[in-house]
């Protein structure tokens, strides 16, 4: 038993996961704090201190950002692995956010666009790996590792809490740019006591976990550089405006080149990853997980745009004389989710015990389609507004309720899924792969929020429409394959048992 193992200094856990969970809590604060503002900011006229874009512009420009986060955790977590360890990267990746937030706290246009870049690279760099130095604080055989988890990914929820409590706030009280200071001093928050804890963290966490060459390391800082200094010199010609960027064009080609790259990459491991035919079977339930994975991601990531300025426009915020800022609604799914994660965790092992246990792909299925009917809801609250009302606070929070019941039956479904149906030699290629479709359902769902036309009331409740139909459609499409595809699953799991048993008897 390692000495990780034994400590128990954090409610039973290693001390290092209050290392991990504070600097998480303040980090994801910054992140959903500046998130919950970003929209309203750039679709805020001149006047009010906005920068004045139009709505698909804004959408677009926030599907690229979201996407950009996910996807730089690709190679976030290579840098890691490779080059600087996951202690070096949690700091440099938070010390870059930081630094982008303060960026953004900056009155000037320019700056909000290097701000924007700066946070979504440092966010690639620390994101992945404090999930994953998480694990690294239990040994293979210790049973508290998904306690562990379940207390960090509280800490995500009480973090994103806090950021759109005070952001929020700033925002209409004291202006944007003390809103995005704010997430500038949660960062800080964070940072200090991962600097003075830090020694609390497994010392695996210190140093790469895979060797390569002085030449192979060399490269690889030049190709960084090189891609740092490419990055810096289009952005400083753009904001020049030497080169012209179509923000929605470009995210409608981001998302095709996406999409793309997931079916080549997919297709490679299975065509050449010398499957057998057990494990190919395994590859297709998890397509089918990773499809259902994007289009929930696509309506889900509308609480940042579409549903925002809906808040912000068409409903009623005033209780007695108080006025609910715009972005405290989006901590309703924040709250629900650290309400109902011990009810639905007590549910599954319920099911468990009664021998009724659903495929993976049916519970991904049912994840989708209650998504999807939070978007029922918002059609009623779009004819209302429609009609020349505001519509009540209750419709957002219940579209958020199953918008938070559909992530519960989806999300922590989908991570387990990819861990027991990956080829164990796929497993980590397979795992950033599933990660790859929250960028993908991100920019699809800039893209989809930039039919919200707040000056053309009467074509909401078809946006809101067209989304619920798109979501329970293709919810319906899984589970209907996914009464098939339950039995590649089963398959899977019973071969991995048996290789397991085997390999405790050698």
């Amino acid at each position: 038993m390692t000495e990780e193992t034994k400590d128990k200094s954090f409610f039973g856990h290693p001390k290092g996961l209050q290392t991990l969970f504070m600097t998480e809590m303040w980090e994801r604060m910054s992140y959903y704090g500046m998130r919950g503002i970003l929209v309203l900011f750039m679709t805020a006229m001149l006047q009010e201190g906005g920068l004045g874009l139009t709505t698909v512009t804004a959408t677009a420009i926030y599907g690229l950002y979201t996407s950009s986060v996910y996807f730089m955790g690709l190679p976030g977590g290579w840098i890691a692995d490779r080059l600087i360890g996951g202690k070096k990267a949690i700091w440099y990746g938070g010390i870059v956010i930081m630094c982008g937030h303060i960026v953004l706290a900056i009155p000037n246009e320019s700056s909000f666009f290097v701000g924007l870049i700066l946070v979504a690279l440092g966010t690639g760099l620390l994101k992945p790996n404090i999930t994953a130095v998480v694990g690294q604080l239990y040994g293979s055989e210790d049973e508290r590792r998904d306690a562990g988890y379940a207390i960090y990914y509280m800490g995500i929820n009480i973090g994103s809490l806090i950021g759109y409590f005070v952001c929020g706030y700033l925002m209409e009280s004291a202006g944007w740019h003390y809103a995005f200071g704010a997430a500038a001093v949660g960062m800080g928050l964070g940072l200090t006591q991962f600097y003075l804890t830090h020694r609390n963290l497994p010392e695996v966490s210190d140093k790469p976990s895979v060797h390569i060459s002085a030449s192979g390391r060399k490269k690889s800082w030049s190709i960084i550089g090189i891609f740092l200094i490419a990055l810096a010199v289009v952005t400083a010609l753009t904001l020049a405006g030497t080169i012209s960027i179509d923000a929605v064009s470009l995210a409608e080609k981001t998302a095709i080149a996406l999409s793309i790259l997931f079916v080549v990459y997919f297709g490679f491991i299975y065509f050449f990853g010398k499957l057998d035919p057990t494990e190919k079977k395994g590859m297709w339930a998890l397509l089918l997980i990773c499809i259902a994975s994007a289009c929930f991601w696509s309506g889900f990531e509308q609480a940042g745009s579409s549903l925002n300025l809906f808040a912000r426009d068409y409903t009623d915020r005033m209780i007695s004389t108080f006025e609910i800022p715009t972005a405290w609604f989006q901590s309703v799914n924040s709250f629900f989710i650290i309400v109902l994660t011990p009810f639905f965790a007590a549910f599954w092992v319920k099911l468990g015990k009664r021998m009724v246990t659903p495929g993976y792909g049916l519970k991904t299925a049912f994840g989708l389609i209650i998504m999807g009917s939070g978007f029922i809801v918002m059609v009623f609250a779009a004819h209302i507004a429609a009609g020349g009302g505001k519509s009540a606070a209750f419709f957002l929070i219940l579209t958020y309720f199953l918008h938070t019941v559909g992530e519960l039956c989806l999300s922590p479904i989908a991570l387990s899924a990819v861990s027991k149906l990956s080829p164990r030699r796929y497993m980590g290629q397979m795992m950033g792969l599933f990660i790859f479709t929250y960028s993908i359902g991100s920019i699809i769902a800039g893209l989809l929020a930039g039919g919200f036309d707040p000056d053309n009331v009467s074509e909401m409740p078809s946006l809101f429409q067209f989304i619920a139909t798109f979501s329970i459609g293709v919810g319906a499409v899984v589970l209907l394959i996914g009464l098939f595809s339950r039995k590649w699953e089963q398959e899977v799991v019973e071969r991995k048992e048996v290789l397991e048993e085997v390999r405790d008897e050698k």
